[in-house]
């Protein structure tokens, strides 16, 4: 009798040990059904693999840190502002690429990427990188509501649609490629007249993704321009005291005020609808000013070589890192690295998250 006991004892040890060992971290209640992005290289998780262009990150040291070390096609060491965000809400832990042909039914239910690296509001801005303009990022998103009908039925997947979240970031390539380093459009344009150039853009890609149903979006701002390594290195005559450039800093803020201001109006003609403007300013600026509180310590360079120039296929498997790399603000001489990425994103969900979510009935 005793032996029996103390078998019944052990296996009620164990199987509470099991449990213990076994268990996992309760999952967030999804907030939304699904996550649509599309924009730039601040959020493309991929899609540029998939065709023929040089803005490719889909090659090492790229994704080093991304979970199994994949190089997925993101601009950064990990992930990016909208997998921070999917998993914030509950909705998944990364978003993936609409264009992977191997995507699967589950991925399409729960939302897509339709962002290109290389684009912007201008399609001059795709014409340079050979990618997808942000205007033809919504003839893929119509292919992916065929699709999700296909497999779920026009109300389940209207329904999904209709709640879903967006993000769109973008604007940042059309300065730098059509302004800043290449004077095309500032032959056409002053400053102001590009801006408001680009905003009618935005309104206009909104414009078309609401008439699709879509109804929630966060709207990214520019982040500041001057400060982003690639463009101080453009102005910088040398390596030494390198420091953001103020009229380009100035000209972002003045694009975000002009953004802010337009996002309710707009709002008020889209019944229904729900415009946030998502500073990206803000957050990585306090980065840039303090970086001590984030335990950055290089701010005005990128971990690939010299962090100066490289970008895309400049930062490949040849070219050496930092030697520390949590100690970067950003990966590459354009990008924030995946820590940047996860403190903007921290950002948000202090800041816009919590009126969207109100709105939202949550």
């Amino acid at each position: 009798m005793a032996s029996l006991t103390f078998f019944v004892i052990c296996v009620h040890i164990s199987i509470i040990f099991f449990i213990a060992c076994n268990a996992t971290e309760p999952k967030i209640s999804p907030k939304f059904p699904a996550i649509f992005v599309f924009g730039d290289s601040t959020v493309d998780t991929g899609n540029n693999n998939y065709f023929r262009t040089s803005a490719r990150g889909n090659h090492l040291p790229y994704g080093k840190d991304f979970p199994g070390h994949i190089q997925t096609g993101r601009f950064s060491n990990g992930k990016l502002v909208p997998d921070f965000l999917a998993s914030m809400l509950g909705i998944k832990d990364n978003v993936p690429p609409f264009l992977d042909p191997n995507i699967t039914n589950d991925e399409l239910r729960t939302g897509v990427c339709f962002a290109s690296a290389g684009s912007g509001y201008d399609n001059w801005t795709a014409d340079i990188s050979k990618v997808i303009p942000v205007m033809k990022q919504i003839d893929y998103f119509k292919n992916y509501m065929e699709r999700l009908k296909g497999f779920a039925g026009n109300d389940e997947a209207m329904k999904i649609i209709n709640g879903s979240l967006v993000l769109i970031s973008a604007g940042t390539n059309d300065f730098a490629l059509n302004f800043y380093d290449i004077p095309s459009r500032r032959l056409e344009f002053t400053i102001d007249e590009y801006q408001d150039f680009l905003l009618e853009g935005m309104k206009n890609f909104v414009k078309e993704l609401y008439k699709l149903r879509l109804r929630y979006m966060l709207i990214g701002g520019l982040p500041p321009m001057g400060c982003l390594p690639n463009q101080i290195t453009a102005r910088c005559k040398s390596f030494n005291g390198r420091k953001c450039l103020q009229d380009q800093n100035f000209d972002s803020q003045n694009y975000n005020k002009k953004l802010a201001k337009l996002l309710p109006k707009l709002q008020k003609s889209l019944p229904e609808s729900l415009l946030l403007y998502a500073d990206t300013y803000k957050p990585l600026m306090d980065m840039i000013h303090k970086p001590q509180k984030y335990g950055f310590v290089e701010t005005n360079r990128g971990c690939c070589e010299t962090g100066f120039v490289e970008t895309a296929s400049l930062c490949n498997i040849n070219t050496p890192l930092c030697g520390n790399l949590p100690h970067f603000l950003f990966w590459n001489s354009v990008h924030p690295s995946q820590a940047g990425y996860q403190h903007v994103a921290k950002y948000l969900k202090k800041t816009v998250l919590p009126f969207l979510l109100k709105h939202h009935g949550l």
